[in-house]
């Protein structure tokens, strides 16, 4: 079976690396909030060309703590995406706030600027756009709606780490950008981790307080907290990862670049779009397919794995039925849903792997369109 992600295969890329970091960690005798977290933090800040980094626990933690940061909380609305991955509208819900979901645009499968304006009420405090799969939302018709109504934008970032806007970084637009270091994601780790950059100093003080049980000196605390702290071990294999991943990016840049060659002609199905000065790095590549079942049946069949993402949107999910969403309220997430299909994309699909998943495709939807 020719995996959707080879998370062996990139992990022993960097295995004497990575064990003799284990090893530094292993023998400092400092296993939270040490010197590797902060070395990363440095680093990552760097990279993203952001004010401030704070390494959390993980991707999730990061989305709550930015709204608890923010002050958001009961009352309050905060305006995402129904099609993402569950934990987006989970934290506006954990912090007491209500998801207030508008659809995405056919193409991109992000946030629609357009239907977010009409979305907008008085309890509207923020706005959460996913860069899903890896390729950012329209952050200039997002920003511009925040600015006219004076509304926070935290990025969800969690699957685009290293992608750009514009020749900005992914996550460093808005007010907020979270991001997830879990071992699928680009930059990942042999774990959990998350990071939250911003560009407001008295945002990072309070995360940094937050994610330490609220408190800034030890046995001492201002306010209710969390314990979400990215450990030192997760730290020092991520300060590895990091400086190999434009290098990994752009591999699946290369490979996304041979499926689109190859695929993109093919009655029944379409390809990821893309849209000048916006870069993509292809967390997942995701194939549009009239006849996705049947696809799907065949190239498991062929032993090439694959994936739908996401099944349910999020406003039809039995947890947010008392919102009163129903089938037909968002067509276009609806749509998505039941047409797009993930292909094996990770850094290192070979070429023979590539050609393979290609011409399985090219053959089943020759089936397929008779």
């Amino acid at each position: 079976m020719i995996p959707l992600i080879d998370l062996d295969r990139q992990f022993q890329m960097i295995k004497d690396e990575a064990l003799k970091a284990m090893a530094r960690v292993y023998n400092s005798g400092q296993y939270i909030l040490g010197k590797e977290g902060l070395a990363f933090e440095e680093e990552v800040k760097q990279y993203l060309n952001s004010p401030f980094a704070i390494g959390v626990g993980n991707g999730t933690d990061a989305l709550v703590l930015a709204l608890d940061a923010l002050e958001i909380g009961e009352g309050d609305e905060v305006i995402t995406t129904p099609f993402t991955f569950f934990a987006t509208a989970e934290a506006i819900s954990r912090v007491g706030a209500t998801p207030i979901f508008v659809d995405i645009e056919t193409d991109t499968y992000n946030l629609d600027p357009e239907k977010t304006v009409k979305a907008l009420t008085d309890k509207t405090k923020a706005i959460m756009p996913v860069h899903l799969f890896g390729y950012p939302a329209n952050m200039d018709a997002i920003m511009k709606i925040a600015k006219d109504n004076q509304l926070y934008v935290i990025e969800d970032a969690c699957q685009a780490f290293g992608s750009t806007y514009k020749g900005k970084k992914a996550g460093t637009i808005g007010d907020i950008g979270c991001f997830s270091f879990f071992p699928t994601k680009n930059l990942g780790t042999m774990g959990d981790g998350g990071l939250v950059v911003t560009k407001h100093a008295h945002v990072n003080e309070r995360i940094r307080m937050l994610r330490h049980h609220g408190s800034t000196k030890k046995y001492f605390h201002k306010e209710i907290g969390y314990n979400s702290r990215l450990d030192e071990l997760q730290a020092a294999l991520l300060r590895i990862s990091l400086g190999k991943i434009d290098e990994l990016n752009q591999n699946r840049q290369t490979i996304a670049d041979f499926y689109k060659k190859h695929l993109a002609s093919l009655k029944g199905l379409s390809a990821p779009k893309t849209k000048a000065n916006i870069e993509h790095i292809y967390h997942l590549y995701c194939i549009e397919v009239d006849e996705r079942d049947r696809l799907s049946q065949g190239l498991t069949k062929a032993g090439i794995a694959n994936g739908v993402y996401y099944p349910l949107p999020l406003h039809l999910q039995e947890v947010y039925q008392s919102l009163g969403f129903k089938s037909g309220s968002f067509p276009v997430a609806e749509e998505k849903s039941k047409r797009l299909l993930a292909i094996p994309m990770h850094p290192y699909v070979t070429k023979e792997e590539q050609a393979k998943i290609v011409e399985t495709i090219s053959t089943l939807m020759g089936e397929i369109n008779g």
